[in-house]
């Protein structure tokens, strides 16, 4: 899923036309890998936020750069594949930082990924609320 995820990336998480992208989670890029199945999106969606969680934590106790590094690209990898653009370019400022980055950074970096998964988690329930699954 590189090729247009990382193009909707480095458009910002912006639409085709220029414009922020609405949601927190990009549900017709997503179809175009279940092909429409919502029970798969839905399958998807659920991975997505309990692994984006696990992801979070290990990012909170990250003993090294190198697991810091490792798992702030696995986030960006799983938001880019569900096109939950806001929270990749968030875990690709993670991924950037190094151990000489600005104190604080790593916990702005953290509290970030957690609002936009939060987002991204309470936006999904209320799609598959409004879909009565």
């Amino acid at each position: 899923m590189s090729g247009e995820g990382e193009k909707e990336a480095a458009r910002g998480g912006l639409t085709g036309d220029g414009k922020p992208a609405a949601e927190p989670v990009d549900l017709a890029h997503l179809a175009r890998y279940t092909l429409g199945d919502q029970a798969l999106e839905r399958e998807v969606l659920a991975l997505f936020c309990s692994q984006s969680a696990a992801y979070l934590e290990r990012l909170r106790f990250a003993e090294s750069e190198k697991d810091w590094g490792d798992t702030a690209h696995s986030l960006k990898g799983s938001a880019l594949a569900v096109g939950a653009w806001r929270m990749a370019r968030a875990a690709e400022r993670a991924e950037a930082l190094r151990s000489g980055s600005p104190e604080g950074e790593r916990a702005a970096c953290i509290d970030e990924l957690d609002a936009s998964l939060k987002e991204a988690d309470a936006y999904i329930r209320s799609v598959f609320a409004a879909r009565g699954a």
